[in-house]
């Protein structure tokens, strides 16, 4: 009798634990689940405009990631094909060299002061050095190509350079020195160009010497360069960029646009022209005239709007029309969002 219990118990062990596990297991996942359901009375967070902004950008960008990739191919066939017709031009005889010859040299002095080097990180003196490249690119290839200096060239600027850009000491066209501009410039032939200068440029004096702050600083100094033009007792002015245009970013610009915008002027003549040339699209830059009739358009479109809106009281719409403005710039701001550097020719 024993023995059989034995037999029987043995027997019904297996079955058992089999079931206890199974047991177990929906126990298990029935937790999992009530911890996975919201509880009552528990709210989520609510995603605000800028995040949901962001989120639908991010997904535009996704969108728009095979029409990129198609659109970067495009670019590379476009040069291939721009090269193929270089070569074919220079084999007809119209080589570069004789292109060269039609160009008519500037005597306006364009100066990058580099004395700003002490108070850069190695990221922002990485980032001077390209747009000094950038610059020296431009110029060589431009119609009427300036004088250009570089001065007060040293420390970590000329380490950086000698460490990445070896063939800087085989620069053509262009004045490296490591004294400052005020050494061997007269101090009346000298216009500092600053941003924070009350003096607006209206056309280039090229018997000048303009300068160019050689500071990427991200807004840290601000004023500097105006501080230090004003303490030496030399001329300065900010370029025709309000009269011309209005950004959504703030208007300091980088050396490059600054100096790629003076070449392009002495082309052209045309501050306008020249701006609209240089400047990126992310500035958001539009004509000032354009800027102006659209907000008249769109404050007009306000009125109506409130003028049809019989429910709201005169209050409300006084209140209205007066606070569109600052939405404007507020929806400004929230719309506005280093450049690859060329090969350098020699």
């Amino acid at each position: 009798m024993k023995s059989r219990h034995q037999i029987m118990s043995s027997e019904m062990l297996p079955a058992f634990i089999e079931s206890s596990n199974v047991e177990r297991k929906q126990s298990l996942s029935e937790d999992q689940e009530k911890s996975q359901k919201p509880r009552l009375g528990e709210q989520f967070e609510p995603i605000s405009k800028r995040q949901m902004k962001k989120l639908i950008k991010q997904k535009q960008w996704e969108e728009q990631r095979e029409l990129r990739k198609q659109k970067r191919k495009e670019k590379r066939k476009r040069k291939q094909l721009e090269r193929q017709c270089q070569l074919e031009s220079n084999l007809d005889g119209n080589d570069r060299k004789r292109i060269r010859r039609d160009v008519v040299h500037s005597t306006l002095r364009l100066i990058i002061d580099c004395s700003f080097d002490s108070l850069m990180v190695l990221k922002d003196i990485k980032k001077l050095h390209k747009q000094i490249q950038r610059c020296y690119a431009e110029n060589r290839r431009a119609l009427h190509p300036v004088q250009f200096y570089l001065t007060s060239h040293g420390g970590q600027l000329k380490k950086n350079m000698d460490e990445n850009d070896k063939g800087w000491v085989n620069w053509k066209d262009i004045h490296i020195k490591p004294e400052h501009y005020s050494e061997f410039i007269k101090k009346e032939d000298l216009i500092y160009l600053t941003s924070d200068s009350p003096n607006v440029l209206k056309e280039l004096d090229e018997s000048k010497a303009y300068v160019i702050g050689g500071l990427v600083d991200h807004n840290h100094h601000k004023g500097l360069t105006y501080k230090q033009a004003s303490d030496h007792g030399i001329d300065h002015a900010q370029l025709p960029l309000g009269n011309f245009v209005k950004m959504n970013s703030r208007k300091v610009l980088a050396i490059n646009h600054v100096f790629e915008i003076i070449l392009e002027y002495l082309e052209t003549r045309d501050w306008q022209e020249a701006f609209f040339t240089i400047l990126p699209q992310r500035k958001g830059a539009v004509p000032t005239d354009k800027a102006c009739e659209s907000s008249s358009h769109d404050l007009k479109s306000a009125r109506i709007e409130d003028g049809l809106d019989s429910d709201s009281s005169e209050e409300d719409n006084s209140r209205n029309e007066l606070e569109s403005p600052h939405e404007e710039e507020k929806q400004d701001k929230e719309n506005s969002s280093e450049t690859t550097v060329n090969s350098i020719p020699h």
